[in-house]
């Protein structure tokens, strides 16, 4: 006589189907093995998931006020109003001005946002330039393209 456990051959509760292709299996070893296989498939698919958040880019973040506008649209106010140019320029100083206070320690340190060599004026026709070049952009883009050029004008 041999020590084998006797299988039984029955279909799984709920199963649908031909009742003459019966499933083998062994008492007490079908749980462990789902077991099994549902900690391996949580692994998988968590490591699947981690992988995806480390690809994925940073959200941008929501701009409001006057530089939530395209470059399309701040050259269509500054032509229907000339004097809302004042106005984007105020929001591009606050935009560089977060940008700057952003920056750690080290970074920028000192950084002129009305620098003698490039003051208001020049600097309101620089991103009316970048918008002219870019009506698609978003008129933040621009003013973060005057920051680049900002940080150039400070190591001269």
């Amino acid at each position: 006589m041999t020590d084998l456990m006797p299988i039984e051959l029955t279909a799984p509760r709920g199963y649908v189907g031909d009742a003459s292709l019966p499933f083998a299996r062994a008492p007490g070893r079908s749980i462990g093995r789902l077991l099994g296989l549902v900690t391996l498939s949580s692994i998988a698919l968590l490591a699947a998931d981690a992988g995806r958040e480390q690809r994925a880019e940073a959200p941008k973040a929501r701009i409001v006020g006057l530089g939530a506008a395209t470059c399309r649209q701040f050259n269509d106010d500054v032509k229907t109003n000339p004097l809302i140019r004042r106005d984007y320029l105020a929001w591009a100083q606050g935009f560089m001005s977060g940008i700057l206070l952003s920056r750690p320690a080290g970074v920028d340190e000192g950084l002129d946002l009305n620098p003698p060599s490039f003051g208001l004026i020049v600097q309101l026709h620089f991103m009316e330039d970048q918008c002219a070049k870019s009506p698609s952009l978003d008129f933040s883009d621009a003013v973060a393209a005057l920051y680049k050029r900002l940080r150039q004008e400070g190591k001269m």
